[in-house]
């Protein structure tokens, strides 16, 4: 594919804007034995047994940052010198929840009695593995992944440190990682599912011809006509994890990744699953070091973007479960 040359502006103005029910019906593209095979490729790859918990400036030096994987309580903090600590969110003592206990000078004080965790071994409680991306905080649960553990987990190529906009969006939903990933690798549902945020996509490659990946040419809506028009390519670098890569256009490097990560099941013995998307946006453009300086404004405002989208895309996930679940899934 050639690439396509960069407009001197980064918004194009949409001639013939085509109403929502008059754009092509993707439904014949969007086969459900692709969409399978991308999700079953994605699940025979290594995770090394890493797990997502949040946001790397979630973990604040007074508080934890604390989660549930797989019906494990997780919590983790920074200790002496900005380095993080992991383990159980179970206080050894009479299992007060470490989530709600406060840091003091890099040890984590359990609030009921005051039993004091500097990271090392104590009592019964073992640290967990962590890993600290730059954005977002991992942590290894092997007895829970049962995967040949990974020193690290499998990050997506991101823009250079610093010089892009990072923004971090959670929700949680009623079903399984896999059915987040298979959402993710159901690229024809944009334009249709979310016509607020994109038009007139067209879904150019797929891993049968393109590679390992869903190539798509989008525009994402800015106001009225004007739009960001863009080529974008989703993969799958491990089980729980899909990427957007921005290829050609405006934002080139840029990603938006999308990490399932599974909590347990609720009260009903549903499963439920944290999905945390972190949207990394990075620009050649003179400009874009506005947008690096207003960026403690502009991640409230992504934020509430992919909140939008994923209050759909959950319902996506969340039906795809309760078909599944029932043994009323198509195909």
């Amino acid at each position: 594919m050639n690439p396509r040359p960069r407009a001197r502006l980064p918004l194009s103005l949409r001639r013939r804007p085509v109403p929502w029910d008059r754009q092509r019906p993707t439904w014949r593209d969007a086969r459900p034995g692709v969409i399978a095979d991308a999700l079953k490729r994605a699940q025979a790859r290594p995770s090394g047994n890493w797990y997502v918990l949040g946001a790397g400036d979630a973990v604040r030096p007074d508080r934890p940052l604390a989660g549930t994987v797989a019906g494990r309580e997780v919590v983790v903090w920074r200790g002496a010198g900005g380095r993080l600590h992991a383990g159980p969110g179970v206080c050894p003592h009479l299992g007060a929840p470490l989530a709600d206990s406060p840091v003091r000078c890099g040890t984590l004080v359990c609030h009921w009695h005051g039993l004091a965790l500097d990271g090392s071994p104590f009592a019964g409680w073992e640290p967990l593995p962590v890993f600290d991306d730059g954005v977002l905080v991992w942590v290894r649960l092997d007895e829970v992944g049962g995967e040949e553990p990974l020193d690290a987990p499998v990050v997506p190529v991101r823009p250079a440190p610093g010089s892009g906009l990072a923004a971090v969006y959670r929700g949680v939903g009623v079903c399984e990682p896999e059915d987040v990933v298979a959402n993710r690798l159901d690229p024809w549902h944009g334009a249709w599912y979310h016509p607020y945020s994109f038009v007139d996509l067209t879904v150019v490659g797929t891993p049968g011809d393109d590679g390992d990946g869903f190539t798509v040419d989008v525009s994402f809506k800015v106001a009225g006509r004007l739009v960001v028009p863009v080529r974008a390519v989703f993969t799958a670098p491990e089980p729980r994890t899909v990427v957007m890569h921005i290829t050609e256009g405006e934002g080139v490097g840029s990603v938006v990744e999308t990490h399932a990560t599974p909590m347990g099941t609720d009260d009903r013995g549903r499963p439920r699953t944290a999905v945390t998307e972190a949207v990394v946006a990075a620009s050649d453009r003179p400009g874009f070091a506005f947008v690096r300086r207003a960026a403690p404004l502009l991640r409230p405002v992504v934020r509430t973007a992919a909140g939008r989208l994923w209050r759909d895309d959950l319902a996506y996930a969340e039906r795809r479960w309760a078909l599944r679940s029932s043994g009323r899934f198509p195909g």
